[in-house]
């Protein structure tokens, strides 16, 4: 990954906020911000000392550039004030671009979770804006063509053009999307969907940073909000075992050793109050990733306990994805034929369900059916270290 792409990945959502509570145009902003990344691109044949503050003051000239360009430049000024605080946190980001500033992005978030908005909608746009996922990978985690994604981000973003910037004093509303949209950005970073690497760790702890920053201004214990923090830390907690030289280890062959102790000791703090608690999609998954993270090896881990679980989240959410995982975990509990039999008749975009079934029909020995499998999931699959992984897995048949 070049300099400019880290960037582009670390501090697109921090500069766009700072650019939307500046002027007040969520379009103008996109649009400066993504004109100063292509100047950046053109020009720095040197990375700048500060390179953040040297796109933003690039897209602040390009937005200006823009607004006195338009022949009602003068009916916009009011547009132009900038108030006290925003400014004086601009100017603390470009003299010193390590400190942190007030958490702008919030308000970005919550804007984008307006109720204007549906939920998918609003999801996408977050990803796009406020953590800076690609088109085409947004359009992967929602399983649509990349042009249907444009469409919709497009869409959203002319109907948030005259929303208000500030936070919402009854955030009720819009917790549920604002936790949504987090764990789509945390899948984006824990299980790419394309491009070459494994996992992306800053995209998944910045999602987590988000969530903890929802949970710290609620006035209410929310028990979504807590089981979906926990939900990340449990699987966050794994990163460094999940990739060893740019490979993917998958779940049952990770050196247990790796991870993470204290994120996982944090998540079943955060669990332990809501065990009880009435069931909820969070707090299933949550619970389903505790029992991975308290079994000492892979043998021991309580599959029928899962099973139970799943059967639960499937019941509550009728999800395809959720009936996939929960065949998984049938083949563990009760052998791969009953896995396959839970997996009759499931029709999933992606290439999770022929990697599924490649898996289950080798286990079986059916060898052929397996490779067929296979094939349809290396065609299906954008990420290149899972791509990797499914070849070999065909290779060693």
């Amino acid at each position: 990954m070049t300099p400019l792409e880290t960037l582009l990945r670390d501090e697109w959502g921090r500069l766009l906020a700072l650019l939307v509570a500046q002027f007040r145009r969520l379009d103008l902003a996109e649009d400066g911000l993504a004109e100063a990344f292509e100047a950046a691109a053109r020009t720095w044949d040197d990375v700048p000392d500060n390179p953040p503050a040297w796109l933003l003051t690039t897209a602040r000239r390009r937005v200006l550039d823009r607004l006195r360009a338009e022949a009602v430049a003068a009916r916009k000024l009011p547009l132009l004030a900038v108030e006290a605080s925003v400014q004086e946190e601009a100017q603390a980001f470009m003299a010193d671009v390590g400190e942190p500033v007030q958490d702008e992005r919030l308000r970005l978030v919550l804007l984008c979770a307006h109720p204007s908005l549906p939920a998918p909608s609003a999801a996408a746009l977050t990803l796009r804006l406020v953590l800076g996922v690609s088109t085409e990978d947004v359009a992967r985690l929602f399983l649509v063509p990349t042009t249907t994604m444009a469409a919709r981000l497009t869409r959203a973003r002319k109907r948030l053009a005259a929303e208000s910037f500030e936070v919402p004093a009854d955030l009720a509303p819009r917790v549920a999307v604002v936790a949504d949209v987090a764990y789509l950005a945390f899948t984006a970073g824990y299980a790419p969907g394309s491009g070459p690497d494994v996992l992306r760790a800053s995209v998944a702890g910045e999602a987590i940073r988000l969530v903890r920053v929802l949970r710290s201004v609620l006035p209410y214990a929310d028990v979504e909000v807590d089981a979906l923090l926990a939900l990340m830390l449990l699987q966050h907690s794994r990163r460094d075992a999940r990739a060893v030289d740019g490979r993917l280890v998958l779940l049952p062959d990770q050196d247990r050793s790796r991870w993470d102790l204290a994120a996982i000791a944090e998540a079943l703090d955060l669990l332990r109050p809501w065990v009880a608690a009435p069931a909820s999609p969070y707090l299933l998954q949550a619970l389903i990733a505790a029992e991975h993270a308290i079994a000492p090896t892979a043998a021991d881990t309580a599959w029928d306990r899962i099973v139970l679980r799943y059967e639960e989240l499937e019941d509550l959410t009728g999800s395809p994805v959720v009936r996939l995982n929960r065949a998984v975990a049938v083949a563990e509990a009760s052998g791969p034929a009953a896995g396959l039999a839970v997996l009759s008749g499931l029709t999933l975009p992606g290439h999770r369900l022929p990697a599924t079934r490649a898996e289950l029909l080798a286990r079986l020995g059916r060898l052929d059916d397996a490779r067929t499998a296979y094939d349809e999931a290396i065609g299906r699959c954008g990420n290149l270290a899972e791509r990797a992984h499914l070849i070999e897995r065909r290779r060693l048949l």
